[in-house]
């Protein structure tokens, strides 16, 4: 399906009807719904069913990807946040543990926790013993026996999601006990994935980018309600587009009225904001509070969609025009990383993934990516390389 940049006029439009038409939720039935347990959640904030899943959430939860602070753990919990998302690879493994020493002493129906494996594609050999591995570690630093939810990582095709390989691997953690709801994660917003997930039939949870800037919004809307009523529950991420509101990562983007706009399409389950510090914390709380999208929202929004930012849609498209054929989104993913959301642990823990090196990008003259945003791609990859060689204890 051709994406359609979205300008100004039909952003607006979107704004107002995208969501209208909340769908009821197949296979669910009033009483297998599990209600959160934090009655603060309830009483503060708007709650919203997971798909077929029956976890009833707050539109609000924890994205912990980047906190390593759990006092800002406790402040979210105590605040009535009851959903926290992580994910094997985050932080080398420090991420998982800091929430498995967090919660050891808190009543399992207080909260939900969803964790992520990745895996390489095409498959090894020793695929479902590598990624059994990979959950069972997970759950250890959890100090859990199971997940909530657990996502397939960064599946970037339909072929991935269909794989027969990954199905059965994904069935037999249910079915072990050690995971209660199967999902995947996709950091692309191809509609094609989520309708291979309906036809895959055993996806509960999809976790997606969702974002204003999407160039394809109309698409992904209705990709999204054709899952809801095939019974599967959505969370967004990526709801701030990078967390600033320029191309050099230096004017803080207003997140409240990011994450408005994400609420709006009653399809989305909760968002996944990866608050830091109480500050940010508090701007979080405060939009669920006052989750509708107002004017003054829409107006500042529809100032940033033609603006050039440090979110990649992910489209892929510069794959093919790279004459040394690097993974060019992974290379933005980490250039938002490092100078959106100023972690360069992450950043490099992402250019590690791709093994970027030294030579890459050299050596071709004039670059041959056009980038649909306008990124100056080879100024992106020179300005990431050096985050390689920052040695691991300067890395926060």
């Amino acid at each position: 399906m051709k994406n359609k940049k979205v300008n100004r006029r039909d952003f607006f439009r979107l704004s107002a009807t995208a969501g209208a038409g909340a769908l009821l939720i197949p296979n669910v039935s009033a009483a297998s719904q599990l209600p959160v347990s934090n009655s603060k959640a309830k009483d503060e904030y708007p709650v919203r069913t997971l798909g077929r899943t029956g976890i009833t959430v707050p539109v609000i939860s924890m994205g912990v990807m980047r906190a390593d602070n759990p006092n800002v753990v406790r402040a979210a919990y105590n605040a009535g946040i009851t959903h926290f998302d992580t994910a094997h690879g985050y932080q080398n493994g420090r991420n998982e543990e800091m929430l498995g020493n967090f919660f050891k002493d808190k009543s399992r129906d207080s909260f939900t926790i969803a964790t992520k494996g990745k895996f390489d594609y095409p498959l090894s050999d020793n695929f479902e013993k590598e990624y059994t591995e990979l959950l069972d570690t997970s759950l250890k630093r959890l100090q859990m026996d199971y997940v909530d939810i657990f996502y397939a990582h960064d599946l970037k095709s339909p072929e991935m999601v269909k794989d027969k390989r990954v199905i059965d691997i994904l069935k037999k953690f249910r079915s072990d006990g050690k995971i209660r709801h199967i999902g995947f994660s996709m950091h692309n917003h191809n509609p094609a994935q989520i309708d291979a997930a309906i036809e895959a039939g055993i996806y509960d949870v999809i976790l997606l980018s969702y974002n204003f800037k999407l160039d394809n919004i109309k698409e992904t809307d209705e990709a999204i309600a054709r899952g809801a009523r095939a019974g599967i529950g959505f969370v967004a991420m990526k709801t701030m587009t990078g967390g600033t509101e320029d191309a050099d990562g230096k004017k803080q983007i207003n997140g409240q009225a990011c994450l408005r706009w994400v609420w709006k399409n009653e399809n989305i389950a909760t968002a996944i904001p990866g608050f830091t510090n109480f500050e940010l914390l508090d701007d979080c709380l405060a939009a669920a509070k006052n989750p509708s999208l107002t004017s003054g929202d829409r107006q500042y929004l529809a100032s940033l969609c033609d603006k050039e930012m440090l979110y990649c849609q992910q489209c892929g498209k510069c794959l093919q025009q790279c004459a040394q054929h690097l993974p060019v989104p992974d290379l933005m993913r980490a250039y938002m990383y490092a100078y959106g959301y100023k972690n360069a642990s992450l950043s490099k823990e992402t250019l590690a993934e791709v093994n970027l090196t030294d030579e890459a990008c050299l050596n071709c003259g004039k670059c041959q990516v056009e980038c649909t945003l306008g990124f100056d791609v080879s100024k992106k990859i020179a300005a990431i390389k050096p985050v390689i060689h920052v040695p691991d204890v300067f890395l926060t």
